[in-house]
């Protein structure tokens, strides 16, 4: 009887520290042809350039597209929910639930009219500053405390104009920049797994 007690509670552990191990990083975005490399699927974009980089390939699951990427120990489960960016909290919920990761693990990728094209801005918790998507997860978590890569899209429209912007595809110069952002985004997510929240934070914050 003490074996099996002790059996199961070092499973119990070495689940733990696993689950320490895994990440769950969700990028935001719409699904659809027509909005295939708009501003607001920048966190499509981010996650389909890292597996391309890392030929990780994607597949169809449940609420989502998700891959795995394996790197100095760590388990990164990717995620592009499938509902929509205003649903996007259920997709993000049920698989933090399935892949039994920590909520300080897991980081969503969205974009942010706050910040100027190409900006950097995680944080580990905060409002959603009207994002839909935020919003959403918010209420599916019942928590801001979440981390958040936030890349600036500017906000280059006029009066009344912000959702043909946000929907909108990025311009020539945008485009021209995308590449070495993409690369900067992607090493801010491996940063996020290897070196932590606030080590991140003070590495690549505006950069």
């Amino acid at each position: 009887m003490i074996q099996c007690l002790k059996k199961l509670f070092l499973k119990e552990v070495e689940e733990e520290v696993d689950s320490m191990k895994k990440f769950l990083i969700v990028g935001l975005g719409n699904i659809g042809a027509e909005y295939d490399n708009t501003r607001h699927n920048i966190g499509f974009k981010i996650l389909d350039f890292f597996a391309d980089e890392e030929s990780v390939t994607f597949e169809t699951n449940k609420l989502g597209a998700t891959a795995t990427y394996k790197f100095k120990g760590r388990t990164f489960v990717f995620l592009k929910p499938s509902t929509y960016m205003n649903l996007s909290g259920k997709a993000v919920k049920y698989w933090m639930m399935k892949e039994k990761i920590p909520l300080g693990n897991i980081l969503v990728i969205t974009d942010d009219l706050n910040l100027p094209f190409g900006t950097i801005r995680v944080k580990g918790k905060g409002s959603d500053g009207g994002h839909n998507g935020l919003k959403d997860i918010q209420g599916q978590l019942g928590t801001t405390n979440y981390p958040r890569f936030r890349f600036g899209v500017g906000a280059e429209f006029s009066k009344g104009r912000q959702v043909d912007y946000v929907l909108g595809k990025w311009n020539e110069e945008e485009s021209s920049k995308m590449k070495e952002r993409l690369e900067k985004a992607k090493e801010v997510i491996k940063s996020f797994g290897t070196a932590g929240l606030n080590n991140t934070m003070n590495s690549f914050n505006n950069t």
